[in-house]
Order: structure tokens, then C-alpha cells, then sequence
């Protein structure tokens, strides 16, 4: 990891604490990773940034299959898509995006994970835009509010 991508994740966790819509916000002790724990979710869940070749990957993580596909089956209960939500997001924080491409899928270290990529060439206030963009989109998706349905 350079110098450079370091100081940038640590900006970006400077400007994620500021935004106050975590319930913490840490650097990865090697500096590559920044993660930001989800406020509301009774399940740990937490949204991660890091640089990889492809550019900045966003995502939010949870080992919690159940908080995973109570935010699926909201999406199919509404028909609204996870791209569709965060691209008017993103407008309403003032990014006209390309077209967003959202992954869902169960990774490696068995999170399931919602993840997209953002190009590496990127500005660090922009970066750190799209990742309020993607909270708030996931924020009052299924689960993660953390409130009952009552």
C-alpha cells in the first residue's frame, strides 16, 4: 500500500466520521481498508472501502443471512433495484453517475456481501460521497434500521 492511498483512506475515514451516520469508523491497521460499522442493524454489518486494481470497491458486509435477504426481499416487495436506489442517491448528493453495476454475493471469508466499484481515478470527496450515498441506500433496506415492522 502507498503513501498516498493510505492518507486517502484515512480522509475518507476523517469525512465518514463527520457525516455521523456510523456507529464507528475505523482504519484497517495496515491503513488499506476503511470500515465503518451500520447504526441500526440488530446483526453486525458494517461498510467497507478499499483500493483495489479495478478502483475503490464500496460495500456493506454482514455474516447475518437472514439481515442479507430481509434487504433482497424487500427489493423484491418493492421491485425498486439496489442500482436504481443508489444512482438516486447519488443525484440527490449531486453526482449524475454512469451506469452502477451492484454485486451481491456470498464472499471468500463467507460475508454476504453488497458491493460496487468505483473508478480508481475518483477524487477522495467524491469517494466518500458515494459511500454516504450507499448507506443511505441500504440504511432502510430489509433490516438495517433495526426497527420492528409493527
Amino acid at each position: 500500500m502507498n503513501d498516498s492511498s493510505t492518507t486517502t483512506i484515512q480522509g475518507l475515514g476523517e469525512r465518514a466520521d463527520r457525516a455521523d451516520v456510523f456507529s464507528s469508523v475505523t482504519v484497517s491497521d495496515d491503513g488499506g481498508r476503511l470500515v465503518c460499522a451500520a447504526r441500526g442493524p440488530e446483526s453486525d454489518a458494517e461498510y467497507r472501502i478499499e483500493r483495489t486494481d479495478a478502483g475503490w470497491t464500496i460495500g456493506l458486509v454482514t455474516p447475518d443471512r437472514w439481515l442479507s435477504e430481509s434487504i433482497e426481499a424487500e427489493l423484491v416487495h418493492t421491485g425498486d433495484s439496489m442500482e436504481e436506489l443508489l444512482e438516486e442517491e447519488l443525484i440527490d448528493l449531486g453526482i449524475d453517475p454512469d451506469p452502477i453495476r451492484i454485486e451481491h454475493f456470498r464472499s471468500d471469508d463467507l460475508l454476504y456481501t453488497f458491493q460496487t466499484t468505483v473508478p480508481d481515478v475518483t477524487p477522495e470527496e467524491t469517494v466518500a460521497t458515494w459511500l454516504l450515498a450507499f448507506e443511505a441506500t441500504f440504511r432502510v433496506l430489509g433490516d438495517m434500521s433495526g426497527e420492528d415492522e409493527d
